[in-house]
């Protein structure tokens, strides 16, 4: 099995707040991520595929049409927005990378799965920092 990534970026806003609790707790759990005017990040996305190498091609996928099929579903719609207040599938979801990773599962894995013969979306790594990060394999 051959595994091939793709790294996007993007770059977003958050806050982390759950609208349940107090200011003082979400001070406590959140830390500066609770910030009432928001912060901001420069993500990193990989997205991982698995599959045999075409025979025609040679390719598991074409990963100049995997970057734009991730551009188009996912980076247009998340970069340079506040992912809380600008971003529909997020409507009413914690902003955290968690949370955030699933909803781009939901959205790639039919359209990667279109355009990749032999094989699948295996994984979904979402860069928040460089030490922090989250990998989602749609379980």
């Amino acid at each position: 099995m051959i595994y091939v990534c793709r790294k996007e970026h993007f770059n977003a806003a958050h806050k982390l707040w759950n609208p349940k609790w107090s200011e003082d707790k979400n001070k406590e759990v959140f830390g500066p991520c609770a910030n009432v005017n928001w912060h901001g990040h420069n993500f990193e996305l990989i997205v991982t595929v698995k599959g045999l190498p075409d025979p025609d091609t040679g390719f598991v996928v074409d990963l100049k049409e995997l970057s734009t099929l991730i551009k188009k579903l996912v980076i247009d719609q998340v970069d340079h927005k506040n992912l809380n207040m600008d971003v529909p599938f997020m409507e009413g979801k914690m902003a955290s990378c968690e949370n955030l990773v699933m909803e781009f599962w939901k959205i790639l894995e039919p359209a990667v799965n279109q355009i990749v013969p032999h094989g699948s979306l295996y994984k979904l790594t979402l860069y928040e920092t460089p030490r922090n990060f989250v990998e989602y394999l749609g379980e």
